[in-house]
């Protein structure tokens, strides 16, 4: 018997489309074009015995939204996997519908294949009703984590994953990546948020004074301890440690370290009374702790203890589609902070920095931007008024470079007289054009289309040919 699938989308066109893709895999398919027709079919199909293996839901429709209808098929059907789709996704809805008890996230656009998969899945690990479910909480303040590029949904995914969790996790990702705030979120999003947030960064403190900041000392326990003090283990009792750039940790305190983390327990300097704790530990690196450990700088079994779930970070150039949002927030922050207007950002000014290099990634944009706010003399930020220092004609540079060698090819070809040339570079053109373009989606066949200007179908039949 083939599975069957409710589908819930006040659009139309996603509607027919996803209906094709489940029936021509073998699916029995059911559409709504609201939640409410949809609340009002499970219930008759659940006196007549019958109903959906799966749900896919859109967020937002008009009426009943889909993180409602998410809450109410939890409760009178919770043995269905629901998937959640939406086009605007942000941090705050992934981790809404994990914690509401959605089987997968999915942001639009996505890929009809992966979809199906995700659904295939759903159905071999339907959720038992005997699970423990965690209601979401009200939204609070908007997430200082912006971004709709594939590779900050990937973290806002995981995110959403570690809600309900105490797990250990592992941030990496280059200086100014946001390494900070997506600890902060872990925390503000987990069982954890009413206990203490307590950050430290390895880097910023000297190596001998470390170890009294982790754990404490005792009055006289060395020179200039003139008195008892908690150290951040303690301040950060029931709540997260976060421990910016582990990888300066010295080996000495990454064995105290280790210990705390295996036992829950430790002296402070120059005691002899055992202290108990309950923390959850966030560490983050810029470094590659994997060569740290075969350099001997860090101790391997810490970083198998520390990276029980790893999150990478991308940088700004890996997520250049989110560079203009970014840059209105920020700029809008700026102005709040000085009392002033917010500065609009022209066209021009925002491809300029979609293309400059950004090696200091979000942190860089940000200070950019509060330069802009005091600096710019208008309130339209122009291309003319972007920092001197930032350098906006990289991507004019390159775009002039390979126009030229494109250029010089086409005319020796041309010249040669050879039939056909165009058309020869046509076709390796299109080809080298569908290799970056899968390479920058991960290999994902309806993103790789959309930015090619396709339909996936077309990719497909080109792909094939």
């Amino acid at each position: 018997m083939s599975q069957q699938i409710w589908i819930v989308d006040d659009d139309e066109s996603m509607r027919w489309v996803l209906e094709r893709a489940f029936a021509d895999n073998n699916w029995q398919v059911k559409m709504f074009e609201g939640a409410d027709s949809m609340l009002a079919a499970c219930e008759k199909s659940r006196r007549d015995g019958s109903g959906p293996d799966v749900v896919l839901t859109d967020v937002r429709m008009p009426g009943t939204d889909g993180m409602e209808l998410l809450a109410q098929l939890k409760v009178s059907a919770p043995d269905v996997p629901v998937l959640v789709m939406t086009a605007h996704s942000d941090l705050d809805s992934a981790v809404s519908a994990f914690k509401g008890g959605a089987f997968e996230y999915l942001a639009k656009p996505f890929d009809l294949v992966e979809v199906l998969q995700v659904a295939e899945r759903a159905v071999q690990k339907q959720q038992k009703p005997s699970q423990k479910r965690i209601q979401a909480p009200a939204k609070d303040k908007v997430s200082e984590i912006i971004g709709e590029a594939p590779a900050m949904q990937e973290v806002f995914r995981a995110i959403g994953r570690l809600a309900s969790s105490s797990i250990s996790v592992l941030l990496t990702g280059a200086s100014g990546t946001g390494k900070e705030l997506v600890a902060h979120a872990l925390h503000k999003h987990s069982s954890r948020s009413e206990q203490p947030f307590v950050a430290l960064n390895m880097a910023a403190i000297p190596a001998e004074l470390i170890e009294s900041e982790l754990f404490g000392h005792e009055k006289g326990a060395f020179t200039g301890a003139l008195q008892k003090r908690s150290g951040r283990f303690q301040q950060a009792n029931g709540g997260t440690l976060f421990l910016d750039e582990i990888g300066d940790m010295p080996l000495a305190v990454q064995t105290r370290l280790l210990r705390v983390l295996a036992e829950g327990q430790f002296y402070p300097v120059g005691s002899h009374q055992l202290v108990k704790v309950d923390v959850r530990i966030i560490a983050a690196t810029h470094q590659d702790l994997r060569k740290a450990v075969q350099q001997g700088t860090f101790r391997e079994d810490l970083y198998h203890r520390l990276n029980v779930i790893h999150i990478r970070l991308p940088t700004l150039s890996e997520r250049r589609e989110d560079i203009p949002t970014l840059a209105r927030h920020f700029l809008k922050r700026a102005a709040s902070e000085l009392g002033t207007g917010p500065k609009n950002l022209t066209r021009e000014a925002a491809i300029a920095l979609q293309n400059a290099p950004w090696p200091g990634n979000v942190r860089q944009l940000e200070n950019t931007c509060r330069w802009l706010t005091v600096m710019a003399p208008g309130d339209d930020i122009r291309l003319q008024d972007l920092p001197p220092d930032l350098d906006t004609d990289v991507q004019q540079k390159h775009t002039t470079d390979w126009q030229s060698a494109l250029e010089q090819a086409l005319s020796e070809a041309f010249n040669n007289e050879k039939d056909g040339a165009f058309q020869d570079f046509e076709q390796r053109f299109t080809t080298s054009a569908i290799k970056i373009a899968l390479k920058s989606t991960g290999g994902h066949r309806q993103k790789a289309a959309k930015l090619l200007g396709w339909g996936r179908n077309t990719l497909s039949r080109k792909l094939n040919s």
